[in-house]
C-alpha cells in the first residue's frame, strides 16, 4: 500500500491505556517508529522495551506546554521527522453544565483542548517543512451530539472538532490531512477509573437526563458495545487511505448519533427556514 504506516514516525499522546495504546502498539506491528507519549518514567519505559529500535517512551504531561515541546523535539532529535500525530490523551468528568466549577471546567479543556492544540503546534512546523503527515483529532460522539450530564467534556471535544475542521482546510494546501475521529463508546477506563465527577450536585436535576446519566455511566464500565483493538485498526486504515477523510466516526453508535443529529438539524433548519431568511434586506 502506497500510504503504509510503516517506517512512518508517528507520536500516539496517552499511550498508556485505551485506544492511545492500542494503536501505539498496532503501529509498531505494522513496522511504524513510535513515540508514546505518558506521563509516568515507568510508563515510558515500559513501552521502549517491547521494541528498543522503534519504540521511544516520553514522558509528557500535554497540559505542560514546555514538557510538549521538550517531548517533541526530541523525538525530532532522534528520527528527524514526525509523520502522524494522535491526539488520543483525555479525560471526562460527570455532571450538570451548572454543577461544573469554573476550576473542573478548566482542567477539562486543559487536557482534552489546549493539551491538543499544544502538540499540533509544537510538531506544525517539522510537517510545515516535510509538506506532508496526518494529524488525528481524538474527538467523541459527545463532542458532536452535546450529551447532558457531559456537557463541559462535551464542549472541550466540540472544540477539538471546530479547531480540526480549521486546520483541515489550513494545512491541506501543505500536504498535511487532518482527520477528526468522532468516537463512540469503546471498552477502555474511560468510563471507570479515568473519569471524574463534579464535586457539586444539585438535587434539582436527579430526574432529568443529566441525572440520569450520572447513574448510567456508573454501570457502564465493562459494558461498552466497541472494542479498541478493533478500533485501532479502523483508526489505522484511515491512516493508510490515499483520500483520509475529516470526519470520520468510530463505532457503529457513533454512526448512528452522527446520522440523527444531521437528520434532527436538517428538519430544524427547514422548519424555521422562513424565520431565518426573514432578516435579508
Amino acid at each position: 500500500m502506497a500510504n503504509s504506516v510503516k517506517n512512518r514516525v508517528a507520536l500516539v499522546t496517552g499511550a498508556s491505556s485505551g485506544l492511545g495504546k492500542e494503536l501505539a502498539h498496532q503501529l509498531l506491528a505494522k513496522g511504524a517508529i513510535v513515540a508514546g507519549g505518558f506521563r509516568k518514567p515507568e510508563q515510558a519505559k515500559a513501552f521502549e522495551s517491547t521494541n528498543l529500535d522503534r519504540a521511544m517512551g516520553i514522558v509528557m504531561d500535554v497540559t505542560d506546554k514546555d514538557a510538549v515541546a521538550a517531548g517533541i523535539q526530541s523525538v525530532i532529535d532522534r528520527f528527524q521527522r514526525i509523520d502522524i500525530v494522535a491526539n488520543c490523551a483525555g479525560v471526562g468528568i460527570v455532571g450538570a453544565v451548572e454543577e461544573t466549577s469554573e476550576s473542573e471546567a478548566r482542567e477539562i479543556f486543559d487536557i482534552n483542548f489546549f493539551g491538543g492544540l499544544a502538540v499540533n503546534r509544537a510538531a506544525l512546523p517539522t510537517m510545515r517543512r516535510q509538506q506532508s503527515g496526518h494529524i488525528l483529532q481524538f474527538s467523541a460522539i459527545g463532542g458532536f451530539l452535546g450529551y447532558p450530564g457531559l456537557g463541559v467534556y462535551s464542549a472541550a471535544k466540540g472544540a477539538t472538532d471546530i479547531v480540526g475542521e480549521a486546520l483541515a482546510s489550513e494545512l491541506k494546501p501543505l500536504g498535511i490531512n487532518v482527520t477528526i475521529l468522532t468516537i463512540g463508546i469503546f471498552n477502555t477506563e474511560f468510563a471507570g477509573r479515568s473519569l471524574t465527577y463534579t464535586d457539586r450536585i444539585i438535587g434539582d436535576y436527579a430526574n432529568t437526563p443529566a441525572g440520569e446519566f450520572r447513574t448510567m455511566i456508573n454501570n457502564l464500565q465493562g459494558n461498552q458495545p466497541n472494542d479498541p483493538i478493533k478500533g485501532a485498526t479502523a483508526i489505522i486504515n484511515l491512516l493508510e487511505a490515499d483520500e483520509p477523510p475529516v470526519h470520520a466516526a468510530l463505532g457503529a453508535d457513533a454512526l448512528g448519533g452522527m446520522r440523527q443529529k444531521l437528520d434532527n438539524l436538517k428538519a430544524e433548519l427547514d422548519a424555521w427556514e422562513a424565520n431565518a431568511t426573514s432578516t435579508t434586506y
